[in-house]
């Protein structure tokens, strides 16, 4: 990482030597960090440090490679390129217009500026980004006599910009797109599970692929796809053909190969069951879609049933499930569902436990069971609770015992 604060004359951050150590970001949702940094500490990721909603850490570009291939909740991997001080709107123009853009990205590119601001300085996020883009682009015009043009769907280049008070970060999107789309959707419910926060859910609850998993009220399969890959250790990324890195000017391809070739041989059996059931045929036929595409379609069953009709697995069983939060339901219909998931844990018994992430603090009261833990998440700008249940016969007398149960 190159930091400049006063004449600004940034080197290239491509050119960074594929064997250099360098900082990096991994973007994540509220309450994943921990999880991320672990993930990112078993790929040889050094410095870690969570912060909110982001890991920090140092790696190579190996290391860049694998995070982006194998991090299961990771959103984008961000790479620091130029940090100085801004006072005002011309001071961010001129800081940013002398960096050597040219070394980064070639004049027939396409690029776009993600922002976010939080500074009395910078009140709109929106119109810094829009200054940034100015400098940037009046460089080329200066030096070249044309410019890249912006595309804000499949930009060659994502940059973020970063404003705290007066101090201004640039960093370069290694991701491209999300890393929540892994590439394997080829069918959607009505408001399908971000895979991030899927796959974040199925750390959460420590299960560690020795014994069944069950959703009952599975929808499109997300959190199912997303347990199969865990157990089967299939790379985050491994449906996925696109990252912004492999546009960057160091970016080698023998380098990128050999960490996917090294992350695939890993891919193991899984000796479990896998089941979901769901009583709405037609986001079980994009189940169906989404798992025949990931090949997975062996090793998930699929129930087309009420749920409380369904049974998990038998023995022991980590149970997950997102039910309907009550944006198209009447609240009268939540809470007699909420009642119903509770009965129906408590049928399960012994060697079973369950999860449960929902934003409707009131419905989730009707479950009729104590959490043992309780995790605060969000699922988009939704602030969530995400509940465990430690199900074993005799379940109905572990009553909540007040509101605090759920808070």
């Amino acid at each position: 990482m190159i930091i400049e604060k006063s004449k600004n004359e940034v080197s290239s951050p491509t050119l960074t030597p594929s064997t250099k150590s360098f900082k990096m970001i991994g973007k994540t949702m509220f309450g994943l960090e921990e999880i991320l940094a672990e993930e990112l500490r078993n790929l040889g990721a050094q410095d870690i440090e969570p912060i909110n909603r982001a890991v920090a850490f140092t790696g190579t570009m190996e290391t860049l490679y694998k995070a982006n291939y194998c991090c299961r909740t990771a959103l984008a991997i961000l790479k620091p390129f130029a940090e100085f001080e801004a006072n005002n709107e011309q001071e961010l123009y001129d800081n940013v217009n002398q960096i050597k853009w040219e070394q980064i990205m070639d004049v027939d590119c396409t690029f776009f500026i993600e922002s976010a601001a939080n500074s009395k300085i910078f009140t709109n996020s929106y119109y810094a980004a829009l200054k940034t883009k100015d400098a940037i682009v009046d460089r080329f015009r200066r030096m070249f006599g044309r410019r890249p043009t912006i595309e804000t769907e499949n930009a060659d280049y994502k940059f973020n910009l970063h404003i705290t008070n007066n101090k201004v970060t640039l960093l370069m999107n290694s991701s491209g797109d999300s890393l929540h789309k892994r590439g394997y959707r080829q069918g959607v419910g009505i408001a399908p599970i971000n895979e991030v926060l899927a796959a974040g859910l199925i750390q959460l609850s420590g299960w560690k692929a020795d014994s069944n998993f069950y959703d009952p009220m599975c929808g499109s399969g997300t959190l199912l796809i997303e347990a199969a890959m865990y157990a089967n250790n299939i790379p985050a990324q491994y449906y996925r053909k696109k990252f912004g890195f492999m546009k960057w000017k160091n970016y080698t391809p023998s380098e990128w190969k050999s960490v996917k070739e090294k992350a695939d041989r890993n891919i193991k059996d899984f000796d479990y069951e896998i089941c979901g059931c769901d009583i709405d045929r037609n986001v079980l036929e994009q189940a169906e879609k989404n798992l025949r595409f990931t090949k997975l379609h062996h090793d998930v069953c699929l129930y087309h049933d009420s749920f409380q009709n369904q049974d998990a697995p038998e023995g022991e069983c980590m149970i997950i499930t997102n039910p309907p939060y009550g944006e198209r339901i009447t609240i009268d219909d939540l809470n007699s569902l909420y009642s119903s998931i509770g009965d129906k844990f408590k049928s399960f018994g012994n060697g079973k436990t369950a999860w449960l992430i929902t934003s409707d603090f009131r419905a989730m009261k009707n479950i009729g069971l104590k959490p043992s833990r309780k995790i605060q998440l969000y699922n988009g700008a939704l602030e969530c609770r995400f509940l465990k249940f430690d199900l074993y016969d005799g379940s109905k007398k572990a009553k909540y015992q007040n509101d605090e149960d759920y808070k």
